[in-house]
């Protein structure tokens, strides 16, 4: 088991920036197994979004259209994190934030979310 506690979410005007973590925790072999970790997005009444995701190494990272150039993911396996730095922020970024860790075995582990406001 995996489990996934997100942090750094809060309300900010458009154009600033926030950064969000994501720390995993589990026993040493599920998290040895976490291949792609990332950020997924879900507004009230909108379907759950890909945000940005990244292998384990680094070697891959993948933007939603929406985010690239302002978004920037990055990822510590030694401190078990995964951070999520949000720039340019438009009101339509308003949004509960959710990482997501996928296994190579398969296995799909989600955070309970936190909550990113961005005013006018």
């Amino acid at each position: 088991q995996v489990q996934l506690v997100e942090s750094g979410g809060g309300l900010v005007q458009a154009g600033g920036s926030l950064r969000l973590s994501c720390a995993a925790s589990g026993t040493t072999l599920s998290i040895s197994g976490i291949n792609t970790i990332g950020w997924y997005r879900q507004a009230p009444g909108k379907q759950r979004e890909l945000v940005a995701t990244i292998t384990r190494l680094g070697s891959t990272r993948n933007y939603a259209d929406s985010v690239k150039g302002r978004f920037t993911i990055s990822r510590d396996n030694a401190k078990n994190t995964v951070d999520l730095q949000m720039n340019s922020l438009k009101p339509e970024d308003t949004s509960n934030y959710y990482c997501n860790a996928r296994t190579y075995g398969g296995s799909n582990y989600w955070g309970k979310g936190t909550l990113v406001t961005v005013s006018l």
